[in-house]
């Protein structure tokens, strides 16, 4: 025990992890005595400036540890100066976000970074700054405290496997400063780097090919694993991870309730391994986990691993020594989108499958779309067995979800695409992708009818899944692709700009009439999220299966928790089905009241039905 006078409760939330602390902490960085005295020395530190007001909000939050896995949780994610223009801007809109439901809100990244080299805002220049242009830490800090008062938590990215090449660290190793070279990778010539380059894959092949990238100022080849003005940070140093980890804390300090770790899985390298999801990473997310714990038990770790879900769940870590609260339901999400191309829902039934039997403590963010591209990491293994092979299944997807596909209604653009290789990932908005933006443009009815009836079933699927659903800003009013960042030339060469365009308040302020698309999303999304805070059968604890509705194209889903069963039907066809919920109980249509017969559910082309099964009121009845 450290003979330190550190105040309650702080004392005891770090003796209790203390042993596991340094466990980890020394397996990592070897008897570095020196490096854990100024790692425990830093968390009081960041304790202590932790405001009475954050500290009331962690007392509420350890009684209820489970405050995020309930049913009323709703997010959004946006960018700031897209949705409003300055983070001021945002808290003059807290008003529009209440009434859309929405409780969680996640900003994208809005720390200093420079212009026309920040992969849009993920190469940062200075971890305690905003960008000025959309105001100041004090500023983000008042917007937390609003979003406090309305019962809102806050998200935000924390960028932690590199920085910009203009931070201090990095600008200070290009002059020769040897103490900042060792928190990056630098190489005098190209030998080490060849010989990683064996094993590790290229993250983006096309617009920023390799691993590395020779630094004409130093002199030296760096280490570049995403872009070149990104500097991939080196953990095995462990100032680094002492210093990052700070700058997480400081961040938590401001009020964010929730923290983003981007890119996780990258964050340590090793000479002939392909730098993935190495053993350490989890050994990082864990001291990170517990960093939290003791500083600032109300916040949340929520890990980016955008991978197959073999590599994402271990991301959770153990019932006994977790590390991640949420993950994103990454491979749900791309498995959506093929059964929108396909109208086959066996893939998707068998990915859902995998997610239900994991344990209920695990807890997804579940998403149609994000600020980023759809990437075709399916289970080709799984299709194979219906004669479908990963290349040509990726052209079919992209064509269709383009609009190249004969008939298909979808509007999207391709991101990163590498003709040699047949690959591609994708980009759009909810609605375009769903037909909306072609309907309106032909000024086709029925066809827009549909695409709208797409959209809202959609939604309606992912607040059924178990978890944290998050929109997209301007899903909820049917926004449509921005075809204007062709005209930026900081943008032109990334089409994810597509879906990133500035929030449209002419058409939102058109959310209240039905008779508009516009209207029609927000009214149906604002339906939706009332039920699902209504009722139990929605909360995280609650069974969930796949109903079988003996039909490809209709996907069904169970839900069972005290007494209510839900079973919620989704046709992905262009035809009107009617199929059988082979379900225990008497159920009646949830949003029309009306008695449901199971036996022959009707479902309309692109449209959904949650039956609701109380046996509660039945045993009254």
């Amino acid at each position: 025990m450290r003979e330190i006078p550190w105040e309650q409760p702080f004392a005891d939330r770090f003796q209790s992890r203390e042993a596991e602390l340094k466990q980890l902490f020394y397996a990592l960085y070897p008897n570095d005595e020196q490096a854990f005295s100024y790692f425990a020395d830093m968390l009081y530190r960041t304790y202590q400036q932790r405001s009475p007001a954050l500290r009331r909000l962690d007392a509420q939050r350890e009684e209820k540890p489970s405050w995020y896995k309930g049913r009323d949780l709703v997010g959004m994610q946006l960018y700031v100066k897209a949705f409003a223009g300055t983070l001021r801007g945002v808290r003059e809109k807290l008003d529009y976000l209440q009434e859309a439901g929405v409780n969680y809100l996640h900003l994208m990244p809005l720390l200093e970074s420079p212009e026309g080299r920040s992969d849009g805002g993920y190469a940062v220049s200075d971890f305690r700054k905003v960008q000025p242009e959309l105001g100041t830490m004090e500023d983000l800090a008042a917007l937390a405290e609003d979003c406090h008062g309305r019962g809102m938590a806050v998200c935000l990215d924390f960028v932690m496997n590199h920085t910009s090449e203009d931070h201090e660290w990095a600008r200070r190793a290009k002059a020769g400063d040897r103490a900042c070279r060792e928190r990056y990778f630098f190489y005098d010539d190209w030998e080490i780097p060849i010989r990683f380059e064996r094993t590790v894959p290229q993250v983006f092949p096309t617009t920023a090919p390799g691993n590395f990238t020779w630094n004409q100022e130093a002199g030296k080849v760096v280490m570049t694993t995403f872009y070149p003005y990104q500097w991939d940070l080196n953990y095995c140093n462990p100032t680094v991870f002492n210093d990052m980890t700070e700058n997480m804390l400081y961040l938590c300090n401001q009020g964010v309730d929730v923290i983003r770790l981007d890119a996780v899985p990258y964050i340590w390298k090793e000479l002939g391994t392909n730098c993935r999801n190495l053993p350490q990473v989890h050994s990082l997310v864990r001291l990170m986990r517990m960093a939290c714990e003791i500083v600032c038990p109300g916040t949340l770790l929520l890990g980016e691993v955008v991978m197959e879900p073999s590599k994402v769940v271990p991301y959770f870590g153990t019932m006994d020594k977790p590390e991640c609260h949420l993950l994103y339901n990454v491979t749900t999400m791309a498995s959506t989108w093929h059964t929108v191309a396909t109208k086959d829902v066996r893939l998707l039934r068998h990915q859902l499958g995998q997610v239900f039997a994991l344990p209920k403590e695990y807890g997804f963010l579940n998403y149609l779309r994000c600020h980023d591209d759809i990437g075709w990491g399916l289970d080709y293994g799984f299709l194979r067995w219906f004669g479908t092979e990963e290349v040509p299944h990726k052209k079919f997807l992209n064509d269709y979800l383009t609009g190249m596909w004969l008939g298909s209604p979808a509007r999207g653009e391709l991101y990163n695409n590498d003709p040699r290789l047949g690959d591609a990932r994708l980009c759009g908005t909810t609605a375009s992708l769903c037909g909306v933006e072609l309907a309106r443009e032909r000024e086709n009815t029925e066809l827009l009818d549909w695409a709208l009836r797409l959209d809202e079933m959609l939604h309606a699927y992912i607040f059924t899944l178990s978890g944290l659903p998050v929109l997209y800003s301007g899903d909820e009013i049917a926004r449509q692709n921005d075809y204007t960042y062709h005209n930026d030339p900081l943008k032109a060469e990334d089409s994810r700009w597509i879906h990133r365009g500035d929030m449209d308040w002419e058409a939102a302020e058109k959310r209240r009439d039905p008779e508009t698309p516009e209207g029609r999303i927000f009214t149906a999304l604002r339906r939706l999220e009332q039920l699902r805070a209504e009722h139990r059968v929605f909360d995280g604890a609650a069974d969930v299966w796949i109903v079988d509705t003996r039909d490809d194209s209709v996907l069904g889903i169970g839900r069972y928790y005290r007494g209510e069963k839900l079973v919620a039907l989704f046709n992905f066809s262009q035809e009107e089905k009617t199929v059988s919920a082979c379900e225990l109980g008497e159920f009646r249509d949830l949003l029309t009241g009306e008695k449901a017969d199971k036996c022959r559910v009707r479902l309309p082309s692109g449209g959904f039905r949650w039956l609701l099964c109380d046996f509660a009121r039945e045993c009254q009845g």
